[in-house]
């Protein structure tokens, strides 16, 4: 496309980032109001747990007061302006958060880079900036959109080879959210001294060039290349800024951070409001205490599926990343709307590697995916606003789901094009070796 095609899509694109950004102001100012008025009620449950525990910390009392607090002591920090300036500050700052052109920015030079064209890497953006439910979910006060921009962050400060940064965004990250973990070892791993370099700006390889099968295969490293200088550098910087946040969080609020904003995550049962095929169980059972082998059941699922996808996919980090943020949350003992979130953040990165054509594919794997989740919601209305007994049943459309969303991921992985992000250092084949401005 021609530089000046370029700049017409940088003003479009900028022009309704602008009107969106409008839009969600707006919505949030009326919002406001309207609760104001007592009409309905427009917030998630971090929202409503927050915002109360923002004038305790700003007194010099500790957030965890307000019992129902599970996050880190920062975004009680973050949120002091609630009470000093306006009630929805917090809700303009997610929705700001939700609108990063980082999102973009690290998609379409991505897409540049490997020869993709911007229209399709518009669109994929748009699956993320035109998206109802990650539009609503600023709006309504969550701070997932914040962890979403740290995570976007992080992938691109990897992109342009920036490792320093990277490392301290990832640290900082897991402290604020415990769920990201997770990426550590594909992370790690994409980190090889063969395909990475801190300073100088990796070399993106086009997946339009040949990949033998042994290639896609994942990363077999000796003890010695292990504890390469990338990896090591990153372990030192990520792990020391996560360990100095819980290290001042403790300081300041002891016990009660590590078993609030850590530890309950580990250990979380909900009877109520999840989506998980465990609730039925955790309901019935709630009173008393899970024995070991009840906790490892629930946890070996998910941990087998994740180390199977890290070294089936590792050497295609985004895809990766995006592959474990949907299991994690289709087998997580807690399955909420807000944990959505997660993936979605990822999908426009991946959407042009995928041949998945919206006709019938596509649009069979939306409509499997919404339907089982309305079919979800109609027995939770049933159960919580009408009283009726169908714990069986919603039981039963748990299990609708996560085969819906096992069948969703098949899907994508097979319609995927194979795309790891970095060619070999030394390799003779440079002609399709890409870098990142």
């Amino acid at each position: 496309m021609s530089r000046g095609g370029s700049d017409k899509t940088d003003e479009s694109l900028k022009r309704l980032w602008t009107k969106l950004m409008t839009f969600r102001s707006l919505l949030v100012s009326s919002l406001h109001a309207t609760e104001n008025g007592k009409t309905l009620t427009w917030r998630s449950a971090t929202q409503t747990s927050t915002t109360p525990s923002s004038p305790t910390m700003a007194s010099g009392e500790s957030p965890y007061k307000r019992t129902t607090y599970r996050y880190s002591p920062l975004l009680a920090l973050l949120l002091v302006p609630n009470s000093i300036i306006h009630r929805s500050w917090g809700k303009f700052i997610f929705s700001a958060s939700g609108m990063r052109f980082d999102l973009y920015f690290s998609n379409r030079q991505l897409s540049q880079a490997l020869k993709v064209s911007e229209k399709v890497c518009t669109v994929s953006v748009m699956v993320w900036l035109l998206n109802p439910f990650t539009f609503t979910i600023g709006t309504r006060g969550n701070c997932e959109p914040i962890v979403c921009a740290m995570i976007l962050w992080i992938i691109f400060s990897l992109m342009k080879g920036n490792l320093s940064q990277a490392a301290f965004w990832y640290g900082l990250v897991v402290h604020f959210r415990v769920y990201p973990i997770i990426y550590a070892l594909p992370i790690i791993l994409v980190l090889d001294s063969k395909l990475f370099r801190s300073g100088p700006k990796p070399s993106l390889e086009d997946w339009n060039s040949h990949t033998s099968s042994t290639e896609k295969k994942t990363f077999h490293f000796s003890v010695r290349s292990l504890f390469s200088r990338e990896r090591i550098m990153f372990g030192l910087i990520s792990g020391g800024v996560f360990l100095a946040c819980n290290a001042v969080s403790f300081y300041f609020y002891g016990h009660e951070f590590l078993h609030e904003a850590l530890l309950y995550h580990l250990t979380r049962a909900d009877p109520r409001h999840n989506f998980s095929i465990y609730f039925y169980h955790i309901y019935l059972h709630y009173e008393r205490q899970f024995s070991a082998v009840e906790k490892l059941i629930s946890f070996l699922p998910q941990f087998t599926v994740q180390l199977a996808l890290v070294f089936s996919f590792s050497k295609d980090p985004v895809f990766c990343m995006f592959l474990q943020t949907v299991a994690f949350v289709a087998f997580n003992k807690v399955i909420t709307a807000q944990y959505f979130v997660w993936f979605y953040c990822l999908l426009p990165l991946i959407l042009p590697w995928s041949r998945m054509k919206m006709k019938w594919q596509g649009l069979l794997c939306i409509v499997l995916w919404i339907g089982a989740q309305t079919h979800w919601l109609l027995w939770g209305y049933m159960l919580e606003f009408k009283g009726v007994n169908v714990f069986l049943q919603l039981w039963m459309a748990s299990l609708v789901f996560l085969a819906a969303n096992t069948f969703v991921l098949v899907k994508i992985i097979q319609r995927h094009r194979f795309s790891p992000l970095f060619r070999q250092y030394g390799s003779s084949d440079r002609k399709n070796v890409k870098k990142l401005d």
